[in-house]
């Protein structure tokens, strides 16, 4: 696999995966409680190799993020910049969020999944899915129970090493990394050399680190895709849910068109130049459903392959990895309008445009993570009256949409830096670097 492109490589064993898992299953047994010994050895033999990749990608985006935000914000000399960088970020990734939801709503409106599915069916996946929807109706419970401003006190971390230990609190990491970064930059330059030249050398080593794990991508996603097929539901189901599945990748498919065409007009960037050199990120998100690990990998191509500056990309995409979620934010109103017809509830304009606001809001701060947005839909559907205990009807193929939407998410935080690195000037040639560009054999 080493004469290929990454993003073929990735294909390739996601490819394998697929056609591994499927010609298993036809060649096992089944026993008398109903699982197929062939999907056993799958989830004990071959899934724990997915695991294990992505969890070396969660280990180094802590790490990352660390080292690469101080190095960027140390190196801006100038807190105004900070200040106009964060203000470009956070309006582009408002009014894409709003964009997503917009189109999403668009695509369910127009196609009416909701109508294709019988009485017989939603009654079986309410009854079949009804403690999932359960336990994420807790815990939506749990978060609505906070106050008005526990978003902001939730961004303060009381303990930096126990946000530092968890991936679900990188924006409190995020908060302290940019508020240390911003004491480097206030302090005498000579003091402050010594610190930002150890987290500049910390951040090559992070980012070395990444291209060592990349080189086991391949047979991680191979891993990932066997499992996934393994461990599909019964496929009467998904057949069922067919049209609310193909709303969902339509409009994500517009979402992602969308960003494309705003790397041109903002960044002067070719679609194909763009689409190729995000790719194996893309292909990364599809496979882990997580924004988070995939995000070493995103920084990685952004800066290396797009020519995005270390001072943008070390803000722009941690960042995006935490509050920016389009797709989640598009299959949220998609779910919502497809929940409320299939039990028959007739949604307002008033309604719509709540969910526009509900579905914004609750994506910053989702978590960047696997069925996060899940429990944010749960929140949606009771701002609109809906009945969240309706979420049971989309577990059947929440996982396989999930791995779409975080494929629309990652790009659009690509999409995002390329823009705000075009804007302020700092949009360079890429330089491609090597895992082995510093390593030599003994001849």
């Amino acid at each position: 696999m080493k004469k290929l492109a990454l993003h073929w490589q990735i294909l390739l064993g996601m490819l394998a995966g697929i056609v591994l898992a499927v010609i298993a299953l036809q060649f096992g047994t089944t026993l008398e409680n109903g699982e197929n010994t062939a999907a056993i050895f799958i989830q004990n033999w071959i899934k724990p190799f997915g695991t294990i990749f992505i969890n070396l990608l969660k280990m180094i985006a802590v790490p990352l993020i660390v080292t690469s935000l101080i190095k960027g914000v140390a190196d801006l000399q100038d807190i105004s910049k900070l200040s106009r960088m964060g203000g470009r970020t956070i309006l582009f990734y408002v009014c894409t969020t709003i964009i997503a939801v917009s189109i999403g709503l668009i695509m369910v409106n127009l196609i009416e999944p909701g109508g294709g599915v019988s009485e017989a069916t939603r009654d079986g996946l309410l009854a079949q899915f009804k403690g999932d929807a359960d336990s994420k109706i807790m815990a939506a419970a749990a978060e609505k129970g906070k106050g008005p401003l526990q978003a902001l006190i939730d961004l303060v971390p009381s303990n930096i090493f126990v946000a530092l230990s968890n991936n679900g609190l990188m924006l409190q990491t995020i908060f302290f990394v940019i508020f240390f970064g911003i004491g480097i930059i206030l302090i005498d330059p000579q003091k402050a050399e010594p610190v930002k030249a150890f987290f500049d050398g910390a951040n090559e080593v992070v980012l070395k680190l990444i291209d060592l794990i990349m080189l086991g991508a391949p047979y991680g996603v191979l891993a990932l895709m066997a499992s996934l097929v393994a461990e599909a539901p019964d496929a009467e189901i998904f057949y069922a849910l067919i049209w609310y599945a193909l709303t969902v990748v339509l409009g994500l498919a517009s979402l992602i068109a969308i960003d494309v065409l705003l790397v041109m007009l903002f960044a002067k960037k070719s679609p194909s130049f763009f689409t190729k050199n995000i790719l194996p990120a893309q292909l990364l998100a599809f496979s882990t459903s997580s924004s988070a690990a995939t995000l070493p990998v995103t920084m990685e191509r952004v800066e290396e392959h797009i020519g995005v500056s270390k001072e943008v990309s070390s803000f722009v995409l941690p960042v995006g990895a935490t509050i920016n979620m389009d797709g989640t934010s598009l299959y949220q109103a998609v779910a919502a309008v497809f929940i409320a017809q299939v039990l028959g509830y007739e949604l307002t304009l008033g309604a719509q445009l709540s969910i526009v606001m509900t579905a914004t809001l609750a994506s910053i701060g989702s978590a960047a993570v696997p069925g996060a947005g899940m429990l944010m839909l749960v929140v949606v559907l009771e701002s609109i009256g809906v009945p969240s205990a309706g979420i049971a009807l989309i577990f059947a193929i929440d996982r396989p949409l999930d791995m779409c939407r975080t494929v629309a998410n990652v790009t659009g935080d690509a999409m995002v830096a390329t823009s705000v690195a075009a804007s302020l000037g700092e949009l360079k040639e890429p330089e491609v670097k090597n895992w082995d560009d510093h390593y030599h054999k003994e001849e």
